[in-house]
């Protein structure tokens, strides 16, 4: 299905500001603190960088450090003292923000492909999903993996809302983990999607999250079968093409989802087309569009306030190395958010 009622779709990006100094290479990831407003990037030359992002959007890079291949993914700790991040070079690396050091504490036999850092009653626990078809608990007191758990194919994206954790798989299934008892998942289902898995990321409630896939489709997804009438799936990276005869339509991967930390049912999506959608969850609602970018988008990321957004824009790979050029725009643009861009909007006659 699509969103309906699509509203403020005159884009902003003309205005956004673009960072100082982005990477040199195609970028990964993007992730602001829990803390303050610093932005952590992940990117193909190998580095995280590590950017202060004051109020009138001006930046400064505070902080570097390396891996020995590509980075693939990132997150914070809780309190904003120590990142998180995962690589090709099969490891997972441990930032302390404090003495500026960073510290290999994950290994795997194939690229780290996703990371997440998620406090648990017992206490916090560090997560990462591979390529080797493996998902590994770590606990920084212990060199050794207090958990791995063989999924049935590559994990290619995984999100984690304490208990719920999502892990989207190369055979287009999802593996639902309670992450009270993480060493199995709670249950295995098929994609909503038909095409290949991108991107996994799950409601701050913990009760479902949303999928996005290569064909430029995005799905929600609640947990309990009590809610399946909720479940809908929607086109949201396509453009339509008039041909002489018919109408054609180009379709692009989603290559990140993210959403807002105050108004929860409120989600960005980017594409392989160069655009940014913010949408509204629960009314079905498209409530911003960005306009294209010179390329693809290939990361997303709010502030802890949710009055600030960052969004990437690099080569994503979709289409393999042959259409990398040299040249391709690498830079991180950032906006300020207003209210009535990330709000749902009232309710009036003859809305559903």
């Amino acid at each position: 299905m699509a969103f309906y009622n699509a509203s403020n779709l005159s884009s902003t990006a003309q205005r956004d500001v673009e960072l100082a100094d982005p990477p040199s290479d195609s970028i990964s990831s993007l992730s602001f603190s829990p803390t303050g407003d610093y932005l952590a990037v992940g990117s193909w030359d190998n580095q995280v960088r590590v950017y202060e992002v004051a109020a009138n959007l001006q930046s400064q890079g505070r902080a570097v450090y390396s891996h020995q291949g590509p980075v693939l993914d990132l997150c914070w700790s809780k309190d904003g003292a120590r990142i998180l991040s995962g690589g090709a070079d099969n490891a997972a690396r441990v930032f302390d923000i404090q003495t500026g050091q960073s510290s290999q504490v994950a290994a795997h036999d194939a690229p780290v492909k996703a990371v997440r850092w998620v406090e648990t009653p017992q206490g916090s626990i560090l997560i990462t999903g591979s390529w080797d078809k493996t998902i590994k608990y770590w606990d920084l007191r212990s060199p050794q993996p207090v958990g791995t758990v063989t999924l049935p194919e590559r994990c290619y994206s995984l999100d984690a809302s304490y208990p719920l954790m999502a892990v989207g798989t190369a055979d287009r299934s999802v593996q639902i983990f309670d992450l009270r008892n993480p060493m199995s998942p709670q249950k295995c289902i098929p994609s909503p999607l038909k095409w290949q898995t991108r991107v996994v990321s799950c409601f701050h409630t913990g009760d479902g999250f949303a999928i996005g896939s290569v064909e430029g489709r995005t799905a929600i997804q609640f947990v309990d079968p009590k809610n399946a009438g909720n479940n809908y799936t929607f086109r949201c990276h396509r453009k339509d093409v008039k041909q002489v005869s018919r109408t054609e339509s180009i379709i692009y991967a989603v290559n990140d989802i993210r959403f807002h930390p105050v108004y929860q049912g409120t989600f960005a999506t980017c594409g392989s087309d160069g655009t940014v959608n913010f949408w509204e969850r629960d009314s079905r609602t498209r409530l911003k569009t960005f306009e294209p970018s010179p390329g693809p988008v290939t990361s997303l990321g709010f502030n802890r306030t949710g009055t600030l957004f960052a969004y990437a824009v690099s080569y994503d790979w979709s289409q393999g190395h042959s259409h990398m050029k040299p040249g391709y725009p690498n830079k991180i643009m950032l906006h300020t958010c207003k209210d009535e861009e990330v709000r749902r909007k009232p309710a009036y006659p003859g809305r559903r």
